[in-house]
């Protein structure tokens, strides 16, 4: 019977852990990704950073990516920068990947 409890506490801790490090992640990649449309949008310095914290709080408005993908399409759309939503989805996967690969080793 405890076996079966460890089993259980087992998953928990991992549960916990791959959503901290989920959060993390997304967080970094936000931030990444802010910088990134900032330089799209012609933003440098204390814009381009100021304008990468706005990214990361989009995150809050719902669960998932949507709400990140719509305020970088938006603002996009308003500024006149040309970019798909292909292209703004790869490089949110791709910033992604590379996030989780720094939380990973930091």
């Amino acid at each position: 019977m405890s076996s079966m409890k460890d089993r259980e506490e087992g998953f928990e801790r991992k549960f916990v852990f791959d959503e901290e490090l989920r959060f993390k992640a997304s967080a970094r990649r936000n931030r990444a990704l802010g910088l990134w449309a900032a330089e799209k949008l012609g933003k440098t310095g204390a814009d381009a950073e100021a304008y990468a914290k706005e990214v990361v709080v989009s995150d809050i408005e719902e669960a998932g990516d949507h709400d990140v993908f719509r305020k970088i399409r938006k603002d996009f759309d308003a500024a006149g920068v040309n970019q798909s939503d292909h292209q703004i989805r790869r490089t949110m996967d791709e910033l992604m990947a590379q996030a989780i690969e720094q939380v990973k080793n930091s």
